[in-house]
């Protein structure tokens, strides 16, 4: 890890594994197949390192996708990783333990495979727990919403998760577009994005057989 002061932020360089529609919280975790040779070197690397990884979207590819790097949205998460198997073939199984968001400051030029950054990390806080009528109508909604896309969920394990993991959990699974996926990622806490959750729920249901949701 390597760690440097600028102005009054401290900002600490980051291997990226950018990934559209994945996300990764503080004190979640999230399962990933690695399988091609750049990643399948970040992970190798952060091994040998620190074990941390850099997980961010790329933003949607533009006409010069072909020739540039896509370019990446502004937060990311930062993970520890909690698991690893390592395949006979070079390809790794690896669960991601979320530490911390953070903010994307500028990449660095690099003769490695991966992508590194150099990141700002937030300050991990406890957020508070939602107020009963908005995990009612959060758990409602989503009742109505796994219904109408057919998912079979088991509402008694559901109604046991705390405040956090519900959210969370809800906002890494969801089918939403990239976009949503990250203002989902970006909301300053758990009651705002619970709000966000119902509202793309609500949306989705309204445009059946779109695929997924997108959020201009």
């Amino acid at each position: 890890m390597t760690v440097s002061t600028s102005g009054s932020e401290t900002t600490t360089r980051l291997s990226i594994f950018p990934l559209a529609g994945a996300l990764l919280f503080p004190g979640m975790q999230l399962p990933l197949h690695i399988f091609e040779p750049r990643y399948r070197a970040l992970v190798s690397d952060a091994m040998a390192r620190d074990r941390r990884i850099g997980l961010i979207q790329p933003k949607p590819p533009t006409v010069r996708a072909e020739v540039e790097l896509p370019q990446l949205f502004d937060m990311g998460c930062v993970g520890k990783i909690a698991h690893v198997e390592a395949m006979d073939d070079g390809r790794y199984n690896i669960v991601l333990e979320g530490l911390a968001r953070f903010r994307l400051v500028r990449e660095l030029d690099v003769t490695t495979p991966f992508r590194q950054v150099e990141a700002v990390l937030e300050e991990v806080h406890d957020d508070a727990p939602l107020a009963g009528v908005q995990r009612a109508d959060l758990e409602g909604e989503s009742r109505r919403f796994a219904e109408a896309q057919g998912y079979a969920v088991d509402w008694e394990a559901v109604g046991r998760l705390d405040d956090e993991a519900l959210v969370n959990g809800i906002a890494q699974i969801a089918p939403f577009d990239a976009a949503a996926k990250q203002a989902l990622l970006e909301a300053p806490n758990l009651a705002m994005r619970a709000d966000l959750i119902v509202q793309l729920m609500r949306f989705f249901g309204r445009h059946d057989g779109e695929e997924r949701v997108t959020l201009q």
